[in-house]
């Protein structure tokens, strides 16, 4: 049986709901589907705001041979079949690319040169940030738009298409817990439709059952659990860490974003204490970034044992947040002339550089914050 959700999907513009910074009056994503201009683009946004939609719909108005593949199970094969048949006597051959941010950097090295030739129009959806995940290359040969979460009045606008009537609280908390995503709260609508005769709250809770609803990655599951895992690491607790980290991968979390929190732990909480913390944590992402899971769960494991019994110091951190403070409190103060760049003459007989030395110890901070102390290490350096 064909899933509601696919059903009531917008098959035009006018049917689509949200985004208007891109699909309202003028706006680029409206202009490209009305002008029929065909380049590669880049949808990123959280789940369920309409990005598989929205390349639906350019790829219908464009008249394309149109595919669609997920980055999480497609291998160069598949792109390699889609370049191949066809000869594009079905018009220009449009890739969605669900979730390519899964896509490993050999992988998207190999799709690359369709796209740069013209072979392929790719569109590629992502939650993850486009600058971290996609190769510098293929990211400078596709616009990115951001796709926001919808808002409430947009969710209210999309339940009400399912044809099934909820009362106020139980539509507001469906609202609530579904944070702007309407795959999301349409399944919660049809599955609890099909267990009970009325959509109460408490129906939509106890239909609400599934791992992967539970783990809602902008959920308090997903914040409670990372923060779990960053608290044990902080508190030396390999196992408790090595615990938590299981539980996000078994969840469906990205290897990448927990890499990616090891590396900012290595400087926020071990620091100069141990700095070659920082080399490892890297190493760790860049293994995930290019071996992928499973086997990648191997590499994170060893990071976080590492980074868990690494001795902790905070002060460049603590460091870190306190001069920023005052720099976006005091602005440009006037930086002491002896440390100013002089590349001319006239910046010299201004004064620029005078009695400049190399190693003093006079404070250069602005006179303003003469003598302040950002730096306090927990011992002499």
């Amino acid at each position: 049986m064909e899933p509601l959700a696919s059903k009531i999907r917008p098959k035009n513009l006018d049917e689509f709901v949200g985004q208007e910074h891109l699909v309202g009056i003028g706006k680029p994503i409206r202009i490209a589907i009305e002008q029929k201009h065909l380049f590669s683009f880049i949808f990123w946004g959280p789940p369920g705001v309409g990005k598989t939609t929205l390349a639906r719909i350019y790829a219908k108005a464009l008249n394309a041979d149109y595919h669609e593949l997920s980055a999480v199970s497609a291998s160069k094969d598949d792109i390699r079949e889609i370049v191949e048949v066809g000869g594009g006597l079905l018009g220009p051959k449009v890739l969605f690319l669900d979730e390519i941010h899964r896509f490993n950097k050999a992988q998207q090295d190999f799709l690359l040169p369709f796209v740069e030739s013209g072979r392929l129009i790719l569109i590629g959806a992502t939650t993850e940030n486009p600058s971290f995940e996609v190769i510098p290359a293929l990211l400078s040969r596709s616009r990115v738009f951001i796709m926001n979460e919808l808002t409430d009045d947009d969710m209210k606008k999309i339940i009400k298409r399912t044809g099934y009537k909820l009362k106020k609280d139980a539509l507001d908390w469906l609202i609530r817990m579904t944070n702007g995503d309407a795959r999301q709260a349409i399944a919660m609508v049809e599955n609890t439709a099909g267990l009970y005769s009325d959509i109460t709250i408490d129906n939509l809770k106890n239909t609400l059952q599934s791992k992967f609803l539970r783990y809602d990655k902008k959920g308090d599951e997903h914040y409670n659990t990372i923060s779990a895992f960053i608290k044990s690491m902080r508190a030396s607790q390999p196992d408790a860490a090595l615990y938590y980290m299981c539980r996000m991968l078994d969840a469906g979390e990205d290897p990448k974003f927990i890499a990616r929190r090891m590396v900012i732990f290595a400087s926020e909480d071990i620091g100069i204490a141990q700095p070659t913390a920082l080399v490892v944590a890297n190493a760790v992402f860049r293994a995930v970034e290019t071996i992928g899971l499973p086997e990648c769960g191997e590499n994170l494991a060893h990071g976080v044992v590492y980074l868990s019994l690494a001795k902790k110091d905070r002060s460049a951190y603590d460091a870190y947040l306190l001069a920023m403070d005052d720099a976006k409190k005091y602005g440009n103060l006037p930086i002491p002339m002896s440390i100013r760049n002089a590349p001319t003459k006239l910046m010299k007989e201004a004064g620029y550089g005078k009695d400049y030395e190399k190693y003093t110890t006079k404070d250069l901070l602005p006179e303003k914050l003469k003598n302040r102390k950002y730096f306090k290490p927990k011992k002499k350096i």
